[in-house]
Formats: structure tokens, sequence, C-alpha cells
């Protein structure tokens, strides 16, 4: 990767010749894809530019005959990114709409708060029958694609839960609905969820430079917990008591109206590449497939990675649960979730620039994952202090080191499984974690103390079990990197070190 040429992965050699017309990168008007084209040598500046400003360095370097390749991004981004943003915040929102309000939202519905635990745990298995098409759609359409049948699902999922909402079945003191229809609805959303979730790392290298992948990548993943947070502290106040149910669920499905209208307007790729990462040739669908269970480290990482994830999903759809039979109200623990997503994004907005520059990637993987373990093990006794100094305390701690990770982990794994297209491995990563997660909710609520606990429904063996396993993802990580596990295989290990070095 050295080099100012970028030829087919067969052909693995540099351009020697300043005079010579070797292969460069094109972009398909039919997609969003790069291809080989016969075109003139030039010598150039190599550096990023902007349409209407110059972007920071790229990650290329110049050759010793100084033949250099330029690379250009567009202010038009930002709007894609925005879209993933908004998606993703809207998502996160439906699937934590009733989980914030279990006991309420029993109420109304006349189920029980297990069954409530179902909306959140059928939306996370949602995730894994689409991750096939959503990793063909990512590899052969592209980002706006995948944003366009997010949108659909979204506004449809949406508008079915407000109608199950008001179908008369069960008619009560409260209200009525059809639990079963806003089941449904919510599987969709469910269905959403992967087409956007999984698309930062394939947009960011598609769009951004190689100082601002990172960055990009935080600001649409972390949108989604963001989203979570939003539908704990608000969703509470839409809702106050079980009649208001469906005014919360419409004023949502409204909001996701607004959002999911401006889907059909992403743009569907730049012109030129940004960087040498979008302008790299990737291996096709098949060929990555056969390459990436070869690769050690994208299995030492995707372990802890589908564990974290898992134990979040898990720890946002119970955090209600974990603290009202110690006293907590729906609101104060509300408080506690807002809190480990703000603080999250407040410490992701500090650390994922600062790994933009320095490509320090395993250092802080190495140094996040245990303070992660260690959160989970001292969130165990913060419920029995019945004070909520502690619980925040905590949650803010596990949500700063758990979003500083999330956008790291990901782009590392595009490091280290270069030339595997970014969004393969994005859409096996976030299965794992969502399918993970649907599994947690199951097995901690089977955990929960029975009428003859003290306090009756504690979940003190739930928060054991969760914080036991965190550890067991811990030497995972600590090994990345360390002996047999290398610094990646072929392309992969070496692109590593020229982005450290570069």
């Amino acid at each position: 990767m050295r080099g100012v040429k970028y030829t087919p992965l067969e052909a693995n050699d540099i351009d020697s010749d300043p005079t010579s017309s070797k292969p460069t990168m094109e972009r398909l008007k039919s997609n969003d894809s790069y291809t080989m084209r016969k075109v003139p040598s030039q010598t150039i500046s190599p550096s990023t530019t902007d349409d209407t400003e110059t972007g920071g360095p790229s990650n290329t370097h110049q050759h010793d005959t100084e033949n250099a390749t330029t690379y250009r991004v567009y202010p038009s981004r930002f709007y894609g990114l925005t879209l993933l943003v908004l998606l993703n915040i809207m998502i996160s929102w439906s699937w934590l709409t009733f989980a914030s309000l279990s006991t309420t939202s029993a109420t109304y519905f006349g189920v029980s708060e297990a069954s409530i635990n179902w909306l959140s745990t059928a939306f996370l298995f949602a995730f894994i029958p689409m991750a096939p098409l959503v990793i063909l759609t990512l590899n052969k359409g592209g980002p706006k694609r995948a944003i366009i049948i997010s949108s659909t699902l979204v506004l449809v999922g949406n508008w079915i839960r407000y109608l199950g909402t008001r179908y008369p079945q069960k008619p009560s003191p409260f209200g009525s609905g059809t639990f079963g229809l806003v089941m449904f609805g919510q599987i969709l959303i469910g269905f959403a969820q992967p087409f956007v979730l999984a698309a930062p790392t394939r947009y960011s290298a598609l769009w951004f430079s190689d100082t601002g992948r990172v960055s990009a990548t935080a600001f649409a993943s972390l949108a989604n917990p963001f989203g979570a947070a939003l539908g704990q502290l608000i969703g509470p106040l839409w809702a106050d008591s079980p009649g208001q149910i469906p005014r919360m669920v419409l004023y949502t499905s409204i909001l996701s109206s607004a959002i999911t209208i401006l889907a059909p307007f992403t743009p569907a790729a730049p012109p030129t590449p940004p960087s040498a990462v979008a302008a790299s040739e990737k291996l096709d669908l098949r060929a990555a497939l056969r390459v990436l269970p070869r690769n050690r480290q994208f299995w030492l990482l995707l372990l802890p990675f589908s564990i974290y994830v898992g134990f979040f999903n898990a720890c946002s759809s119970l955090l209600n649960q974990i603290f009202a039979p110690y006293g907590f109200t729906e609101t104060e623990a509300g408080i506690a979730g807002g809190l480990l997503i703000v603080v999250g994004l407040i410490a992701s907005a500090i650390v994922s620039p600062l790994v933009d520059r320095t490509k320090q990637y395993l250092l802080t993987v190495k140094i996040l994952v245990p303070i992660i373990a260690s959160s989970y093990l001292a969130l165990i006794f913060m419920p029995a202090t019945r004070s909520v100094i502690g619980p925040y305390i905590i949650c803010s701690l596990l949500g700063a080191s758990s979003f500083s990770l999330l956008p790291c982990a990901l782009e590392y794994l595009v490091v280290i499984t270069h030339p595997v297209s970014p969004e393969i491995t994005s859409v096996i990563c976030w299965t794992g974690g969502q399918l993970l997660g649907a599994v947690f909710i199951v097995v901690m609520t089977a955990l929960r103390g029975g009428e003859d606990s003290k306090p009756q429904g504690e979940m003190g063996r739930a928060l054991v079990f969760e914080a036991v396993v965190a550890w067991v993802g811990v030497p995972f990580a600590l090994v990345l990197g360390l002996g047999w596990a290398g610094r990646g295989r072929g392309r992969g290990g070496m692109r590593l070190e020229e982005e450290e070095g570069g």
C-alpha cells in the first residue's frame, strides 16, 4: 500500500516508472465502487482536498519519482452521514420505547413485564436473519440502497405499532391495544436496524479521508445508543400513566416520518475516491468470505465486541428492572440510562479524534476493555446502595469506556481485515452483538428473583452473570497483536503498519 498507484490485488507491485500509464481508480457510474482504468500518470501534490477547503494530510506516501495521487472529499458527504445519524437515533429510540416504561406498558397492554422484555428481545433477534441481505446490499448496492430500505421499514413499523396501541382487543380502565400488532411493528423496525447500524464503516471508507474516518464512524455508530438515551429520558415524560402510551408511540411515529422522507435524496457515492482506502481494490464477496475465517485477529476482536455490545443492549433494556426493586423510580432509572449514553458520547467525542490522528487502535482497545469489565463488576453492588449517586457514577464510567471503544474497534476491524470490504466485518460483528444481546436479556430475565427474593424481583444473580461473562472477554482483547495472534494476515497487517507509521 506504500505506493501511489493502486493495482489489482493479484499484481501487488508499485509503479516505479513516472512515464508509464498504469491503472488508477475511477468510479463506475453504475454503483459506488471503483474500477481500474488506463489513464495518464500525473505529478500532483499528495493531499486530500475538499470542494471548498483543503482537508488534512492523506495516508499516501510520495513516490521516489515524486509521482503521487490526489484524493478529494466532497461537502455532500455530510448529507448521508447526517441521515445515518438520524436513522440510527430513531431506530434505537423505537427499540426502547416500551423498555423505559416496562411497568406502565405492561399495565396498558395487560401483559407481564417479561412480555414487554420480549419487545426488546425480538427487536435484537430480527437483526440476525437480515444479516446476509445487509452484507449483499451494502456490498453491491452501497449505503444509499441500505438507507432507503431501512427508512421504509422504520416508517411502516412505527405506524403499525401505533395502530397496535389503538386497535381494541383487551379493553381495560387504562386503554386498549393489540400487543401482537405492536410486536409485529417492533420486528419490522428490528429488520431496519442492520441496514444503517452496519453502514457507518462502509460509508466513512467511501466518503471520508484517512484523518476523518474514525470520527465519521463514531458519529454515525454512536447515534444508535444516543437514540436509546433519548427513548429512556423522553419516554417517561410523554407517558407518565398507562393511558398515555398511544400518545408516546404517535409522537415517535411522526418523528420517524419526518426523517425517513429524506432517504431518496441521499447521494450514492463521490465522483472520485477520498482516500487510498477508498481507491484500493477490495476482495469480492466470495473471496472475502474465504479469507476472513483465517484471520486470527478478526476472531480475537469479534468475541469481546459481541459480548460488550450484547451486554450494553441487555443492560439498556433491563435498567429499570435492575433498579426498581430497590425503590428507584422509572425516571431515576431513565436518568441512569441517559448518563450511560450522554457521558459516553462526550468521552467518544474526545477519544475518537485522538485515535483518528494517532492510529493507536490497539492500545485504545487494550486500555478500555478492562475498564468496561470492571464497570460491570461494580454494577453488581450499586442497586443495593438505594442511592442514585453510585449507579449514576458507574453508569457514566461504563458509558464513557463503551462508547470510546466502539468506533475504535470498528475501524481497527477495517484495518486488520483489509482488503475485505468493511461492511462484511461490520455486519458480522454487529450480528454477534445483537444475538448475544437477545440471549443475555432472556438469561438475565430468567435469573431474576421471584416473589420470595429480597427485595422481590431483584436481579442480583443476573448482574453477577453479566460481570463474569464480561471478564471472559478481556483476555481475548489483551492478546491482540501478541505472539501467535500476530499483527494481522497478509495485506491487513501491512496496512496496519503503514497507518501507524504514516
